[in-house]
């Protein structure tokens, strides 16, 4: 079976806005992505838990985006955009996919 190269984007972001990002992915002609809900986590402010949420109840979600190579540049172009003045982890990796026409 023939594979392709590709990326895969996973882009964790507060789920209040992950409308924006989904809005400027998509302007960014992105249109294939997941989004999972995050349970919890821990990083440079501590531990923190989606149950243990008073002021930032919707918690964070992440938005798993699988592309061609050559439109990794304005798919970070577009998540910066928003992550540049809001809490977010973005990660790259390699990956390798069938069906090359469906990215």
């Amino acid at each position: 079976m023939q594979t392709h190269t590709a990326k895969r984007v996973e882009i964790t972001i507060e789920a209040v806005m992950q409308r924006r990002l989904t809005e400027a992915l998509e302007s960014a002609e992105v249109s294939g992505y997941t989004i999972h809900p995050v349970l919890g986590g821990s990083g440079r402010s501590g531990h923190w838990s989606r149950e243990g949420q008073v002021s930032r109840a919707s918690g964070m979600v992440t938005v798993v985006c699988i592309i061609r190579p050559e439109r990794l540049d304005p798919l970070l172009d577009a998540a910066f955009s928003i992550l540049d003045r809001h809490i977010g982890v973005v990660n790259v990796t390699d990956c390798v996919v069938m069906r090359a026409e469906r990215f």
